[in-house]
Protein backbone atom coordinates (compact mmCIF):
# COMPACT_ATOMS: atom_id res chain seq x y z
CA UNK A 1 0.00 0.00 0.00
CA UNK A 2 1.13 3.16 -0.77
CA UNK A 3 1.70 6.18 1.47
CA UNK A 4 1.21 9.40 2.12
CA UNK A 5 3.43 12.18 2.72
CA UNK A 6 3.26 14.70 4.94
CA UNK A 7 6.66 17.19 4.35
CA UNK A 8 8.40 18.56 7.62
CA UNK A 9 10.28 21.39 7.25
CA UNK A 10 11.90 23.37 10.30
CA UNK A 11 8.98 26.36 10.80
CA UNK A 12 6.23 24.64 9.39
CA UNK A 13 2.74 25.21 11.01
CA UNK A 14 2.08 22.57 13.28
CA UNK A 15 -1.57 22.14 13.09
CA UNK A 16 -2.06 22.22 9.19
CA UNK A 17 0.71 19.22 9.01
CA UNK A 18 -0.56 17.30 12.84
CA UNK A 19 -4.18 17.34 12.00
CA UNK A 20 -3.69 16.02 8.77
CA UNK A 21 -1.86 12.98 10.16
CA UNK A 22 -4.37 12.70 13.04
CA UNK A 23 -7.28 12.47 10.68
CA UNK A 24 -6.23 10.33 7.69
CA UNK A 25 -4.84 8.22 10.21
CA UNK A 26 -8.25 8.14 12.06
CA UNK A 27 -9.12 6.14 8.82
CA UNK A 28 -6.54 4.03 8.59
CA UNK A 29 -4.98 5.49 6.17
CA UNK A 30 -0.71 5.29 5.82
CA UNK A 31 0.61 8.28 6.84
CA UNK A 32 4.20 9.21 7.09
CA UNK A 33 5.65 12.24 8.13
CA UNK A 34 8.40 13.09 6.89
CA UNK A 35 11.66 15.54 7.20
CA UNK A 36 13.65 17.39 4.45
CA UNK A 37 16.89 17.47 6.31
CA UNK A 38 18.82 13.62 7.60
CA UNK A 39 17.39 14.89 11.10
CA UNK A 40 14.15 13.21 12.14
CA UNK A 41 13.55 16.50 14.65
CA UNK A 42 12.04 19.14 13.26
CA UNK A 43 11.42 22.58 14.75
CA UNK A 44 7.58 23.84 14.18
CA UNK A 45 6.95 27.25 13.84
CA UNK A 46 6.32 27.42 17.49
CA UNK A 47 8.53 25.79 18.86
CA UNK A 48 7.39 22.18 18.94
CA UNK A 49 9.28 19.73 18.27
CA UNK A 50 8.14 16.95 15.62
CA UNK A 51 9.95 13.29 15.51
CA UNK A 52 9.19 12.82 12.06
CA UNK A 53 8.58 9.11 10.97
CA UNK A 54 11.21 9.17 8.02
CA UNK A 55 13.66 11.36 6.68
CA UNK A 56 13.52 12.90 2.66
CA UNK A 57 16.53 10.94 1.57
CA UNK A 58 15.31 7.58 2.41
CA UNK A 59 11.97 7.90 0.62
CA UNK A 60 10.90 6.99 -2.59
CA UNK A 61 8.16 8.71 -4.62
CA UNK A 62 6.70 5.02 -5.97
CA UNK A 63 6.09 4.49 -2.36
CA UNK A 64 3.93 7.80 -2.14
CA UNK A 65 0.38 7.86 -3.04
CA UNK A 66 0.29 11.86 -2.30
CA UNK A 67 2.72 14.71 -1.60
CA UNK A 68 1.09 16.98 0.91
CA UNK A 69 3.11 20.38 2.02
CA UNK A 70 1.96 22.24 5.12
CA UNK A 71 2.33 25.80 5.66
CA UNK A 72 3.48 27.95 8.00
CA UNK A 73 7.08 29.97 8.17
CA UNK A 74 9.60 29.72 7.80
CA UNK A 75 8.68 26.24 6.88
CA UNK A 76 7.40 26.87 3.84
CA UNK A 77 10.25 28.78 2.66
CA UNK A 78 12.47 26.00 3.78
CA UNK A 79 10.22 23.22 1.53
CA UNK A 80 10.33 25.57 -1.39
CA UNK A 81 14.65 25.29 -0.87
CA UNK A 82 14.48 21.89 -0.36
CA UNK A 83 15.27 20.45 -4.44
CA UNK A 84 14.91 17.36 -3.63
CA UNK A 85 11.45 17.54 -2.84
CA UNK A 86 10.68 20.17 -5.80
CA UNK A 87 12.42 17.70 -7.75
CA UNK A 88 9.71 14.91 -6.36
CA UNK A 89 6.62 17.93 -6.84
CA UNK A 90 8.00 18.24 -10.04
CA UNK A 91 8.12 14.39 -10.79
CA UNK A 92 4.07 14.46 -9.25
CA UNK A 93 3.05 17.07 -11.60
CA UNK A 94 4.32 15.62 -14.49
CA UNK A 95 2.75 12.03 -13.92
CA UNK A 96 -0.46 13.97 -12.93
CA UNK A 97 -0.16 12.09 -9.09
CA UNK A 98 -1.43 13.77 -6.42
CA UNK A 99 -0.16 16.72 -4.37
CA UNK A 100 -1.44 18.81 -1.73
CA UNK A 101 -0.86 21.78 0.07
CA UNK A 102 -2.00 24.16 2.64
CA UNK A 103 -1.86 28.05 3.66
CA UNK A 104 1.43 29.50 2.28
CA UNK A 105 2.54 26.14 0.48
CA UNK A 106 -0.13 26.30 -2.62
CA UNK A 107 2.57 29.19 -3.35
CA UNK A 108 5.62 26.62 -3.68
CA UNK A 109 2.84 25.06 -6.26
CA UNK A 110 2.53 28.64 -8.17
CA UNK A 111 5.92 29.24 -8.06
CA UNK A 112 6.51 26.08 -9.81
CA UNK A 113 3.68 26.88 -12.05
CA UNK A 114 1.78 23.50 -11.32
CA UNK A 115 -1.08 25.54 -10.58
CA UNK A 116 -1.68 27.05 -14.25
CA UNK A 117 -5.20 27.32 -15.03
CA UNK A 118 -6.31 25.05 -12.30
CA UNK A 119 -8.44 26.94 -9.16
CA UNK A 120 -7.09 26.93 -5.92
CA UNK A 121 -6.75 28.74 -3.27
CA UNK A 122 -3.99 30.06 0.07
CA UNK A 123 -3.52 31.69 2.91
CA UNK A 124 -5.46 35.34 2.41
CA UNK A 125 -2.78 38.14 1.15
CA UNK A 126 -0.80 35.55 -1.08
CA UNK A 127 -2.91 34.90 -3.93
CA UNK A 128 -0.50 36.82 -6.14
CA UNK A 129 1.93 34.60 -5.62
CA UNK A 130 -0.28 31.48 -7.11
CA UNK A 131 1.00 32.18 -11.12
CA UNK A 132 -1.89 31.16 -13.66
CA UNK A 133 -4.31 29.53 -10.84
CA UNK A 134 -7.69 30.92 -11.19
CA UNK A 135 -7.70 31.87 -7.73
CA UNK A 136 -10.88 30.57 -4.75
CA UNK A 137 -11.41 32.17 -1.72
CA UNK A 138 -13.08 28.56 -0.59
CA UNK A 139 -11.77 26.54 2.40
CA UNK A 140 -10.68 23.71 0.11
CA UNK A 141 -9.86 23.21 -3.63
CA UNK A 142 -9.46 19.89 -5.32
CA UNK A 143 -8.45 21.22 -9.39
CA UNK A 144 -7.84 17.54 -11.16
CA UNK A 145 -4.27 16.41 -9.31
CA UNK A 146 -4.36 19.47 -6.60
CA UNK A 147 -5.54 19.70 -3.41
CA UNK A 148 -4.77 23.76 -1.81
CA UNK A 149 -6.26 24.88 1.65
CA UNK A 150 -6.46 28.36 3.33
CA UNK A 151 -4.83 27.87 6.49
CA UNK A 152 -4.51 27.07 10.08
CA UNK A 153 -8.35 27.15 10.36
CA UNK A 154 -9.11 24.96 7.44
CA UNK A 155 -6.55 22.25 8.39
CA UNK A 156 -9.63 19.81 9.43
CA UNK A 157 -11.62 20.30 6.03
CA UNK A 158 -8.37 20.05 3.94
CA UNK A 159 -7.74 16.75 5.79
CA UNK A 160 -11.69 15.59 5.14
CA UNK A 161 -10.98 16.62 1.78
CA UNK A 162 -8.03 14.23 1.51
CA UNK A 163 -9.97 11.56 3.32
CA UNK A 164 -13.14 11.62 0.77
CA UNK A 165 -10.39 11.31 -2.17
CA UNK A 166 -8.43 8.54 -0.74
CA UNK A 167 -11.41 6.89 1.18
CA UNK A 168 -14.95 8.05 0.29
CA UNK A 169 -17.35 10.83 0.45
CA UNK A 170 -19.30 8.78 2.79
CA UNK A 171 -16.20 7.92 5.17
CA UNK A 172 -15.22 11.76 5.37
CA UNK A 173 -18.62 12.09 6.48
CA UNK A 174 -18.38 9.73 8.80
CA UNK A 175 -15.54 10.55 10.11
CA UNK A 176 -16.40 14.99 10.27
CA UNK A 177 -19.80 13.09 12.88
CA UNK A 178 -16.80 11.27 14.92
CA UNK A 179 -14.66 14.32 15.17
CA UNK A 180 -17.76 16.25 16.01
CA UNK A 181 -16.73 18.98 13.41
CA UNK A 182 -19.51 21.37 12.30
CA UNK A 183 -22.12 19.65 14.29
Amino acid sequence: MKECYVFLADGFEEIEALTVVDILRRDNIVVKTVSVTDDREVRGSHDIYVKADKVLSKVHPNDAAILILPGGMPGTLNLKECEPLMDMVRQFAQTNRRIAAICAAPTVLGDMGLLEGKKACCYPGMEEQLKGAKVCKDDVVTDGNITTSRGLGTAIPFALELVRIFDSETEAGAMKRKIVFNH
